[in-house]
């Protein structure tokens, strides 16, 4: 295939449209609903990839930041800055316009609750390997083929 725009729309190269996700999370005490779109993986994460490799910024964030969208694809954090440590603080910004405090990171149960819904619309329609098989690779042994526990008593802890 010679790479052109015509050959990449065909072989399907183009991540699509955001998928509208349902989040819930409870923070002090409330609880939370909301609707997320979330953005396949594509090259806004690639980049965010190389820049956390790079060390420029966090890989968590930056994924958060890369792929939570509003419903037209535009991103709802400016930088994975807003995620690990807020946007600019309005109330200070009103007192001085050259502040650069910043009103403090994403909630904790709301950032896991965007990183199972990019996860969810990122395994759409992969196949699970084999059931004895882990996520890290390794494979999991059947009680059958485990080792007989040793007879030896445990000596009692001190």
């Amino acid at each position: 295939m010679n790479l052109t725009l015509e050959a990449l729309k065909s072989a399907g190269s183009f991540t699509g449209r955001p998928v509208e996700k349902k989040i819930k999370w409870r923070q002090n005490g409330t609880d939370f609903d909301a609707t997320v779109f979330v953005r396949p993986l594509g090259f806004q994460t690639a980049v965010n990839d190389v820049l956390s490799f790079n060390g420029k910024h966090d890989t968590v964030a930056g994924k958060i930041a890369a792929s939570i969208c509003d419903e037209r694809g535009f991103p709802v954090f400016s930088s994975p800055l807003d995620i690990t440590h807020g946007p600019l603080d309005p109330v200070e910004l009103e007192k001085d316009s050259n502040s650069t405090k910043r009103l403090g990171s994403l909630d904790g149960a709301l950032s896991v609750a965007l990183l199972l819904a990019i996860q969810e619309v990122n395994d759409l329609g992969k196949t699970q390997s084999s059931p004895n098989s882990t996520k890290s690779g390794t494979s999991s042994s059947s009680p059958a083929s485990a080792a007989k526990p040793s007879r030896k008593p445990r000596k009692p802890s001190a």
